[in-house]
């Protein structure tokens, strides 16, 4: 048996968060459904924000509801708050994604919050889903843990700090994000290899922006230290809002494509992950769509190699 790492599609919404047009609801759930049918096992579809902030998450209730009844497929919903993530466990989510800055300029810009008040909302947060009669996983993500455009450095200390707070604080999973895209591999191996040594397993996942043209390397570099969990978007869509000068996610199909020429399993259909780019060219027509794999097509040495 091969090796298994997960792709979670964040394409509906760190995807779209930053589209200059919004998707509509159907289209957005028929793409939610091509993708669950192409075997992507876990889907982040949206974020339970104030639609006012985030326009193009107004319809998060409605598409999380529906998500939920596709078989076979984990769906992730961001939850910034304790209101999220009411609403979140009230549409039937399998698991929220809470952002936690380590930097204290993306924290302000994007929760108005401090880092240690937002580690305090989470403990709230954690509190309440546990007093549910249904299980909702929590993670917990530390945004701006590999730089930030409003701060600048980051330090790997700070990055433990955060992340030991969120694992004390009861959090199913913690990942690492590079929020902007600054992230190189020698620094994921030394601040996931720092953050492994205080909270072991707990750590889950990298969440990795493509701003400097390196995060499939940075992908690579946390494969070698032994991350089996990644978002990724589908044609590289993406970008915060709140932070200046972030640009788009990973492209989904290029992480299928090297994750299976290496030899790891991640269940996905290339073929059919590929087609689900025609959701966008119908819901976003003028949003770039990136991805050298389906520029280049899938070669023929491609099933050799991950056979």
């Amino acid at each position: 048996m091969r090796e298994k790492v997960t792709v979670c599609e964040v394409g509906p919404r760190d995807g779209l968060q930053m589209a200059k047009t919004r998707m509509d609801t159907a289209t957005k759930i028929a793409w939610i459904t091509a993708m669950a049918e192409a075997g992507v096992p876990e889907i982040e579809v949206g974020s339970f924000v104030p639609p006012k902030l985030i326009p193009t998450m107004a319809d998060t209730d409605e598409v999380t509801r529906a998500a939920v009844r596709l078989p076979g497929v984990l769906i992730v919903a961001l939850a910034p708050n304790l209101r999220g993530a009411q609403n979140a466990y009230e549409a039937g989510a399998h698991r929220i994604s809470v952002p936690v800055s380590v930097s204290e300029g993306h924290s302000r810009a994007n929760l108005n919050r401090t880092p240690d008040e937002q580690i305090a909302e989470v403990a709230k947060m954690i509190a309440w889903v546990r007093e549910q009669p249904r299980r909702m996983e929590v993670e917990t993500a530390c945004s701006t843990a590999f730089g930030c455009s409003i701060d600048g450095v980051v330090p790997t200390a700070s990055v433990v700090r955060v992340a030991a707070a969120l694992a004390a604080a009861g959090a199913d999973m913690v990942t690492l994000a590079d929020t902007v895209g600054y992230g190189h591999p020698a620094q994921i191996k030394e601040v996931v290899r720092a953050v492994q040594a205080e909270i072991g397993s707990k750590l889950d996942g990298l969440h990795l922006h493509d701003t400097m043209g390196l995060g499939i390397a940075n992908a690579l570099a946390g494969l070698e230290v032994g991350v089996r969990n990644f978002d990724a978007a589908l044609a590289g869509l993406g970008g915060c809002p709140f932070a200046p000068g972030a640009s788009g996610n990973i492209v989904t199909e290029d992480l299928v494509f090297m994750l299976e020429s290496m030899g790891f399993e991640s269940g996905i259909n290339l073929d059919a992950l590929i087609a689900c780019r025609r959701y966008l060219a119908e819901g976003l027509p003028n949003e770039a769509r990136h991805g050298h794999v389906p520029q280049a097509g899938i070669p023929k040495t491609f099933r050799a190699l991950a056979a």
